[in-house]
C-alpha cells in the first residue's frame, strides 16, 4: 500500500507465502487471500503487491493482451503491482526445495530470460515514468562456484541484462531495478560482502562486457548498471550473518548502491543450551535450507548449510554461543523463552535508514506454511495482517494515506 513516509512509497508482503506455480493459482490467492489482507489494513486505499510468479507462471503472463487484462483486473481489485519475487524459478511448496532454490543461476541463459520476462511483465503493470524491482538470486549458491570462468559467465549475463533493461526503460518510460538478494552459504551472503562485490566485481566486470557488446562508453556502463543492478537487503538473512540492519542500510548508501527493497524479515535464536537446541529443532524442515551460524560475541565460530547438522554438531561446543538460525519467522512473533526472534534488532535507526535509503518495504515470511504447529494456530490472513500492522507502527506510516 501507499505509505508516503520520507523517501518510503509502498509497504507490500511477498506473495510467495501462498503455495502456487501457475498464474491461475497466483491469481486465485491474490483475489481471496490478498484482499481479505487488504480489507483489515487498506479497506479504502489501493493495495499494492509484492507478486511472485514461476517461470511457469511468467511464461504464461507474457503477452500483451493478457497483461492488459492483468492489470484490468488488479485495478478492478483495487490493488496495483509494486515489485516481484524473481528468486525461486521453480516450485516453492509442498516439496524439498532446498538448494534447488538458487537454480538455475545466474551462469545461466535460463536465469537470465526469465529475469526478462518478468521484466516485461513488471513494466507492463506499472504506471509510464514509474519503476519497480524484482528480487534475484545473489549470483549462485557459494559451492557451486569454483573458478573465474563462472564469474565472467555471470558478468555476461548481467550485462545482458543491463542492455535489456535499458531497453525496457527506453521503450516503455517505465525503470526496473534488480535486487540481488544475498544469503548466507550463497556467492554473497551479506550487504557487506556485496558492497564489495559491487564495487570489485560488478561494476568493472559488467561494464567491460557492457562496452565490448554493446559498444557503449565507460559512463554511460557504470550509470547502467548502477542503476539497474542493486541489492534486495533481507533482515533475516543479515542478521544470520552477523550484521546489524542498520548499519548494513548505512553502509549501502554510502557505497552509491541502489536499494531495491528491503525486506523486513526476522530469524530465529538461542544460546547453544540444551534446551535453547530442543527449541530450535521444531523449526528444522524437509522443504528449505536453514542456514545456522553460531557466534561468540561479534566473531562467527561455526556454520552449516542446514539446521539438523548444526544441532548434532552444537551439542559438542560451549554453551556460550549464540545460535541463529535462517528461518523466518512472523515479525510480531515473540518465541518463549530460550528462543527469541532477531526482530529485536529493527530498532529506530533501522526504520530511519530505511525511510532515507529505498522506496519499497516488503514483508517476507515465505516459511509460515512449514512453522511449528503453535505458530500456525492464528492462520495465514491474520499473521500477515499483524505483520503489516507492526510495520506500520515502527515505519510511521500508521496514518499515512
Amino acid at each position: 500500500m501507499r505509505i508516503g513516509t520520507a523517501g518510503l512509497r509502498d509497504l507490500v508482503y511477498c506473495l510467495n507465502v501462498h503455495p502456487g506455480e501457475t498464474w491461475a493459482e497466483n491469481l486465485r490467492a491474490i483475489a481471496t487471500e490478498a484482499a481479505a489482507v487488504k480489507a483489515a489494513v487498506a479497506p479504502d486505499r489501493p493495495f499494492g503487491l509484492g507478486l511472485r510468479l514461476s517461470a511457469r507462471a511468467a511464461r504464461a503472463l507474457d503477452d500483451p493482451s493478457r497483461l492488459a487484462a492483468v492489470r484490468r483486473r488488479f485495478d478492478d481489485l483495487g490493488m496495483y503491482a509494486v515489485t516481484v519475487n524473481g528468486f525461486p524459478f521453480g516450485r516453492f511448496h509442498g516439496a524439498g526445495v532446498k538448494e534447488r532454490v538458487y537454480a538455475p543461476d545466474w551462469r545461466t541463459d535460463a536465469r537470465l530470460g526469465y529475469t526478462l520476462r518478468l521484466a516485461r511483465i513488471l513494466a507492463a503493470c506499472l504506471p509510464r515514468g514509474g519503476s519497480g524491482g524484482i528480487s534475484t538470486v545473489p549470483g549462485s549458491f557459494g559451492p557451486w562456484i569454483r573458478s573465474e570462468a563462472s564469474m565472467e559467465a555471470m558478468a555476461r549475463r548481467w550485462a545482458g541484462l543491463c542492455a535489456g533493461l535499458d531497453r525496457i526503460r527506453t521503450r516503455t518510460g517505465r525503470e526496473i531495478h534488480i535486487g540481488f538478494e544475498p544469503e548466507p552459504d550463497c556467492l554473497v551472503e551479506t550487504a557487506a560482502g556485496f558492497a564489495e562485490f559491487h564495487r570489485r566485481r560488478m561494476l568493472p566486470g559488467v561494464g567491460a562486457e557492457l562496452r565490448a557488446a554493446e559498444g557503449w562508453s565507460p559512463r554511460k556502463a557504470e550509470a547502467a548498471v548502477r542503476r539497474h543492478l542493486g541489492i534486495c537487503l533481507d533482515t533475516c538473512h543479515s542478521s544470520v550473518g552477523g550484521e546489524d540492519p542498520a548499519a548494513a542500510v548505512e553502509r549501502l548508501v554510502r557505497e552509491g548502491i541502489r536499494i531495491s527493497k528491503i525486506q523486513v524479515s526476522a530469524a530465529v535464536a538461542a544460546a547453544n543450551t540444551a534446551a535453547g537446541r530442543a527449541g530450535l529443532r521444531a523449526f528444522a524442515d524437509p522443504v528449505y535450507l536453514h542456514q545456522a551460524r553460531a557466534f561468540d560475541g561479534a566473531w562467527e565460530r561455526a556454520r552449516w548449510t542446514d539446521l539438523s547438522p548444526a544441532l548434532r554438531d552444537l551439542a559438542r561446543m560451549p554453551a556460550s554461543l549464540d545460535v541463529r538460525v535462517h528461518c523466518h519467522v512472523p515479525l510480531f512473533h515473540r518465541p518463549a523463552a530460550p528462543l527469541r526472534s532477531t526482530a529485536g534488532t529493527l530498532g529506530p535507526e533501522f526504520w530511519r535508514a530505511s525511510r532515507r535509503a529505498t522506496q519499497v518495504l516488503e514483508i517476507e515470511t515465505y516459511t509460515f506454511l512449514a512453522l511449528p504447529p503453535r505458530i500456525r494456530a492464528i492462520g495465514l490472513t491474520e499473521s500477515i495482517v499483524r505483520e503489516v500492522r507492526w510495520v506500520m507502527r515502527r515505519a510511521g506510516a500508521e496514518n499515512e494515506g
